[in-house]
């Protein structure tokens, strides 16, 4: 039996406006303080990008770019595809624009979906509410036109649907990612206090590393800089391992695809022994380094041991990027208070010459180091406001009065 053809909704309550923001086809997410890389990838992507703004970056993009950019983003969180944008002023206003929307043109009721909304300054009552109108609204649009009805999955849709809110408008993307892009497909493992890939990318690509020169990172838990900085060192693509939501829709190109991923291997440099160095007190965790490294391509890799204190310079020159404690994975405010002007003392005798970069989520702990920040760059590593922080290493004496290590602290940040 045919399905009855889908009756005409009644006129759209709210007259749709221009946009206060320039038109753009798609919308990708980042970390804070990563925009202008972001734009850059983009950019090389094949898009054209139409604004930055905070965590985030406006841009139009074909299907090619949209593909590439979820393909070869090490900054991006998600990529979304805008499908839908009106003014409201009552909640039943929300259901209807998205009533209105052609979901069956752009993905099989076969397909799984998930609904998530986010709101900056929104008159609304409840979130919850909202997405389950919306997801409402979508199913009953496939109902209306195919008699079945999409099933939800809020774990591992295969289609993730976003709607944003401001104070007066909505804007309805369809995830073109899936998962998180940070989610590279190869990590086996993380450690509590792993930061994002995409944030490790991010610092790599601010500090100025440049593949070939040595890299050290003391503290690296389950290894995610030096995955990082393995991929870049070989330009390697960060989705080639994975999945992607795009696949699951009507317009996936798969021949587009195959020669989108043909021509980033294409581009790949050959593996070799990389000057990457990792390096942690705690070998259960170093273990998780080892595999993930390993799971990668990167079993080469050089891991040792060692407390960070007792570590010694693998080179004569190099960079250090790394993730210190900060009171928020490992003890307390007392202790790391007696243990930076150590961490001070250790690189000045042990890495003169060396480029040390540290992100640090306290402003205070920085300054018990006893060297002077050349360079702060504002970072967010996920809600925490952070601060990455440029040290060029200089041989000096071993302070180890602590009334020495707070007298140095007034030359800090």
């Amino acid at each position: 039996m045919k399905p009855e053809p889908r009756r005409k909704p009644a006129p759209h309550p709210v007259r749709p406006e221009r946009e206060t923001l320039p038109p753009a086809s798609h919308f990708a997410t980042c970390p804070r303080g990563l925009e202008e890389l972001l734009v850059a990838e983009l950019n090389a992507a094949g898009a054209q990008v139409v604004r930055q703004l905070p965590a985030g970056v406006l841009f139009m993009a074909d299907a090619a770019a949209e593909m590439r950019a979820n393909l070869s983003s090490r900054i991006a969180t998600r990529i979304l595809r805008k499908v839908g944008y009106t003014r409201y002023k009552k909640e039943e206003h929300i259901y209807r624009a998205a009533l209105d929307l052609p979901w069956p043109d752009w993905f099989d009721v076969k397909k799984t979906i998930a609904v998530k909304v986010g709101a900056q300054n929104a008159p609304l009552k409840s979130l919850n509410f909202i997405t389950l109108k919306i997801k409402d609204a979508i199913c009953d649009r496939f109902r209306e036109e195919t008699r079945e009805r999409p099933s939800v999955d809020t774990e591992a849709p295969d289609v993730p649907v976003y709607a944003f809110f401001t104070p007066d408008a909505v804007t309805f993307y369809l995830d073109t990612s899936g998962e998180p892009l940070f989610k590279r497909g190869f990590k086996r493992e993380a450690s509590a206090a792993s930061i994002k890939e995409n944030l490790a990318a991010g610092l790599l690509l601010l500090s100025g590393w440049e593949p070939g020169t040595p890299l050290l990172d003391p503290m690296c838990g389950a290894g995610t800089i030096l995955l990082e900085a393995a991929d870049m060192a070989l330009n390697r693509a960060p989705g080639r391992s994975r999945h992607f939501a795009f696949e699951h829709y009507r317009d996936f190109d798969a021949a587009l695809w195959q020669r989108i991923k043909a021509e980033a291997k294409a581009q790949e440099k050959p593996l070799t022994t990389l000057p990457i160095f990792g390096a942690d007190h705690d070998r259960w965790v170093l273990d998780k380094a080892r595999n993930n490294l390993a799971a990668a391509g990167y079993a080469g890799i050089e891991l040792k041991v060692s407390d960070v204190l007792d570590l010694k310079p693998p080179t004569p020159v190099g960079t250090i990027v790394t993730n210190p404690p900060y009171g928020e994975r490992i003890g307390e405010a007392e202790e790391l208070a007696e243990w930076y002007p150590l961490l001070g003392d250790w690189l000045k005798q042990n890495f003169a010459g060396w480029e040390a970069w540290i992100i640090s989520g306290d402003p205070l702990l920085p300054k018990l180091m006893g060297l002077k920040a050349s360079r702060r760059i504002p970072l967010f590593n996920g809600p925490i406001e952070t601060r990455f922080l440029q040290y060029k290493v200089i041989a000096g004496s071993m302070k180890t009065k602590k009334s020495d290590a707070g007298a140095a602290s007034d030359n800090g940040i």
